[in-house]
């Protein structure tokens, strides 16, 4: 069974920075492809950047590319999200979620586990 317990969201002024961290528990985390996902109120769950088993290949929405990093330690378990520059904007519930594929996919579907998700607010 696969866990993933993310964490690091708060307040922050805009142009302030977080970084949000997922660990997850099993054995297959260095063969899953990870996720960061967010939902605002009001809004549907939108893609925001993807990494490769490896750390290889990362992808981003248009809208964080530039400001947001992710990154992974295989040897921790741990999944991040640097997060710079930050907008009110992005203010939303940040999820990670953990794919048993070799593709890094910007839907929702393909990812079989996801966190409890963790609260990021930027005020203006």
């Amino acid at each position: 069974q696969v866990q993933l317990q993310d964490a690091g969201g708060g307040w922050v002024q805009a142009g302030g920075s977080l970084r949000l961290s997922c660990v997850v528990s099993g054995r297959t985390f260095s063969r899953c492809v990870m996720g960061w996902f967010r939902q605002a109120p009001g809004k549907e769950r939108e893609f925001v950047a993807g990494i490769s088993w490896s750390g290889g290949r990362t992808v981003y929405a248009d809208s964080v590319k530039g400001r947001f990093t992710i990154s992974r330690d295989n040897a921790k378990n741990t999944v991040y999200l640097q997060m710079n520059s930050l907008k009110p904007e992005d203010t939303a519930v940040y999820f990670c979620a953990a794919a048993r594929t070799t593709l890094v996919y910007t839907t929702s579907t393909p990812y079989d586990y996801w966190g409890q998700g963790t609260q990021v607010t930027v005020s203006s």
